[in-house]
């Protein structure tokens, strides 16, 4: 297959073809947009969105193989899928982490349906929280540790980080509302790496804070605009999905300077050094460029998989629909210099 440079987007030694119409919708189902996405140990690419098929899964050249979850959950929000392809997903406003096998059979939930922890927060507003709390208050994401322990990032209503056992047992939890070391301002997304590094998206504090697997503070990356999730490969590179500072601010909130940047995705190797970066939001439209990243997945053959949530986030600044992407497939075209 050709691939005419017009049609890449090269940053350091990646590059990539960005397809903005990747997946093969059905022509009558209602996708309002997508949340999150992942791939399994078949890159069977699972879409985690909030229409009337909540998670649908494709195959890598974009064909619908199948769906489930319709009626089950009251606001998509995060995926994860395990090294054994179990699928976790995160219900935000249902207060609630359920962990399926791949064909859509529960296997468990975490937290109460419709019962939010107390944190003394009087709605989504972070900045309503007033302490922290004990699992769930709008979680927002969830890791699978290589040991098959689950760290959940809690998210809108909370500002901790929760430790589970691979059965769902709670072993222990960390953070506070604020911004020192240790402290979140809506902890977003979550990865882990081969070490057991918990790396945590806080996304408020335009942050990847790093941690033990105990909890402890190690150190945090600041090149970064408003993360919303974060994914490691094998050799300890992270992708990370930035919303920026143009999409999705809270009321009264504001951005850093006028010429702020936009949504984007960033690549760092282990040490935190920044190995490219594509987007920014200067033509949001476009392929390869973003209105609101808010998941990204990388899958066996190096391609990245970036969901945004244009309806939730872009009040005003939402083009018509049909005219921007929610999902965006970005194939790695290995050999191609910039």
């Amino acid at each position: 297959m050709s691939h005419p440079k017009a049609n890449l987007i090269s940053s350091g030694e990646f590059t990539y073809r960005p397809i903005a119409n990747w997946a093969q919708w059905p022509s009558d189902w209602n996708v309002l947009e997508v949340t999150a996405v992942a791939t399994d140990s078949h890159d069977r690419v699972f879409v985690y969105n909030r229409g009337d098929h909540p998670v649908a899964v494709f195959d890598p050249e974009g064909k619908l193989l199948f769906s489930w979850g319709e009626g089950l959950f009251i606001r998509p929000h995060g995926i994860w899928i395990g090294p054994d392809d179990a699928v976790y997903l995160t219900d935000d406003l249902n207060h609630t982490v359920h962990k399926f096998t791949a064909e859509g059979r529960h296997l468990f939930t975490l937290g109460t349906s419709g019962q939010p922890s107390d944190t003394g927060n009087t709605s989504i507003d972070y900045r309503t929280i007033r302490r922290s709390g004990p699992p769930f208050n709008f979680p927002t994401n969830l890791a699978v540790a290589p040991n098959g322990d689950l760290y959940i990032s809690d998210g809108y209503g909370n500002a901790r980080i929760h430790k589970f056992s691979p059965e769902g047992v709670l072993q222990f939890s960390w953070g506070t509302p604020g911004t020192g070391p240790g402290q979140f301002q809506v902890p977003h997304g979550i990865a882990i790496d081969r070490n057991g590094v918990v790396y945590v998206a806080d996304r408020e504090n335009s942050r990847l804070q790093l941690f033990s697997p105990q909890g402890e503070f190690l150190t945090e990356w600041t090149d970064i605009a408003r993360p919303c999730e974060v994914f490691i490969d094998d050799v300890g590179r992270v992708y990370v999905a930035e919303l920026g500072y143009r999409t999705g601010m809270w009321p009264g909130t504001t951005a850093p300077s006028p010429d702020s940047t936009g949504g984007r995705i960033s690549i760092f190797d282990a040490s935190g050094n920044r190995l490219a970066r594509f987007g920014g939001g200067e033509r949001p439209c476009e392929a390869g460029d973003f209105f609101s990243p808010h998941d990204i997945w990388l899958d066996s053959r190096g391609s990245l998989y970036v969901s945004e949530v244009v309806r939730s986030c872009c009040g005003n600044q939402r083009p018509a629909v049909g005219d921007y992407h929610t999902l965006q497939k970005l194939e790695r075209i290995p050999g191609v210099a910039s």
